[in-house]
């Protein structure tokens, strides 16, 4: 049997590749802005994982432990990758449908602007809520939402932020969603608990974060810009057809979600609909769409449906601003977030392997004096991990692991370490740019994540009202040992 000859790293020899990582992130970000997302992210992730390989080999760590490592971690995330090509095909197909141009065309005529980005929250809370996942919320409600903010002149970064704040609201509460079973999963406490002792942070963030939109929805003059809603009102009229009808694929993953489905063949059937719809009622979109003479007309309709999947769906409306929201979706959009969630996941990868994870949290661990610092220890740590490992089930994972043992030891009940998991760990997760869910919503929005980041206020503030109860000790439940 082979002796295990590596050893442990520093506390330098793991801040070393982290400060790289921030040296060259902060240098992309002041390069090349809000696109650094789509390229240089990645090569500074690529080039991070090579320095913490670096450091790996110096502690005796073999470049086939590292490999696992990463392949390991890229593993966990493949779920997550594929339901990012299936909702590129969505999008894709639903825009070509005339689904999401139909959400457009109700929304512009329904909501108004000063109450808009508060509605917008409390559209996608009921949504998720009801289905359990923020991913398809954002998917299919809120791609319809950005498109409707348009037509208001409103901004979209803010409403990309009320889109996940209500999306990550809803999930957090659902007893559907993945993140709500696995966080009790892991600290040792059942759902029920978990969801209702959660009311205590999740409650008072959405109330602040509703006050806010809400304020910011009134200062907003007037009613909107007038020639931009009758404009993007006139050209949907003219180049698509719009009936209830086409809200049909949306109602079918809902209720694909709610019968427990999993999220990719949910939002896979959810795009097939979405064809079908298109064949019924843009005939001459998709006709126009693949321009081939030499195709008899039903295969006309098939190259359509699966051209949209791949590459998304294109057309000229002759305003350029409109044609940005239908010209869009395709797997193929989805594959630049694809490579930032690997280069991430290598980086996480070779961090946790080299021992280099562990051991930052051990120094948070000896920070810890009371409940306090050990709950603002636990934020920071599912928040690191979400930055390092770029997973939030990483994140409540691995955090909940560290830290459960010394909940136990200082009498804390375990639904004290569940919902401060979901507080940091699930709803940091998208602030991340190159985490799974920061590129996911960036990609499917179209919205860059440091972009709407200042305006997703539930996700903000949700952290900061754990820690607070944390050192109040409002609510922190424990227990007799």
């Amino acid at each position: 049997m082979s002796e295990d000859t590596s050893k442990s790293p520093s506390l330098l020899d793991s801040l070393i590749p982290m400060l790289f990582l921030i040296g060259l992130l902060s240098l992309a970000v002041y390069i090349f802005g809000e696109d650094a997302s789509w390229g240089p992210n990645q090569i500074a992730l690529t080039f991070s994982s090579l320095v913490a390989a670096m450091i790996g080999l110096k502690n005796k760590v073999s470049w086939d432990e590292m490999g696992q490592g990463v392949m390991k971690s890229i593993t966990q995330a493949m779920p997550a990758i594929f339901i990012l090509l299936a909702v590129g095909a969505l999008i894709g197909t639903w825009v070509m449908s005339g689904t999401v141009t139909t959400m457009i065309y109700y929304g512009l005529q329904l909501l108004s602007p000063k109450i808009f980005y508060p509605s917008v929250v409390i559209v996608t809370a009921i949504v998720s809520a009801s289905i359990g996942s923020s991913w398809t919320t954002v998917g299919t409600i809120g791609v319809g939402l950005i498109g409707i903010a348009h037509g208001m002149d409103m901004s979209q970064a803010i409403t990309a932020g009320a889109i996940i704040s209500g999306s990550y609201f809803g999930d957090k509460l659902s007893p559907l969603s993945d993140t709500t079973n696995l966080a009790p999963a892991v600290s040792g406490t059942d759902i029920y608990t978990h969801i209702r002792h959660m009311l205590w942070t999740t409650i008072p963030s959405m109330v602040i974060a509703l006050i806010i939109l809400t304020v910011i929805g009134i200062s907003h003059t007037g009613e909107g810009n007038i020639a931009i809603k009758e404009e993007t009102l006139r050209v949907i009229n003219e180049h698509f057809n719009t009936s209830l009808w086409l809200f049909v694929p949306v109602v079918v993953v809902i209720v694909m979600a709610v019968m427990k489905f999993k999220p990719f063949p949910t939002i896979l059937t959810g795009a097939l609909v979405g064809g079908i719809m298109a064949v019924i009622f843009q005939h001459d979109q998709i006709v126009q769409f693949i321009d081939r003479d030499d195709l008899s007309e039903p295969l006309v309709m098939i190259a359509g449906v699966w051209k949209a999947m791949y590459t998304g769906f294109t057309t000229s409306t002759g305003v350029d601003t409109i044609d940005s929201l239908v010209n869009r979706g395709g797997m193929n959009s989805m594959l630049e977030v694809i490579w930032l969630i690997l280069s991430a996941l290598m980086f996480g990868g070779v961090m946790e392997v080299t021992g280099m994870l562990t051991k930052l949290v051990s120094v948070l661990l000896k920070l810890v004096k009371g409940t306090g610092s050990l709950i603002t220890a636990t934020v920071l740590t599912s928040f690191g991990l979400n930055v390092i490992a770029s997973d939030q089930y990483m994140a409540i994972v691995l955090a909940g692991k560290m830290y459960k043992l010394e909940y136990d030891k200082r009498g804390l009940a375990p639904e004290n370490l569940s919902r401060t998991l979901e507080d940091s760990g699930t709803l940091t997760s998208p602030l991340v740019p190159w985490n799974t869910c920061g590129a996911y919503m960036a990609g499917t929005l179209g919205v860059a994540t440091l972009a709407y980041l200042p305006f997703v206020f539930f996700n903000l503030i949700n952290p900061f009202v754990a820690i607070f109860l944390g050192f109040t000790g409002i609510s922190i439940k424990k227990v007799k040992k």
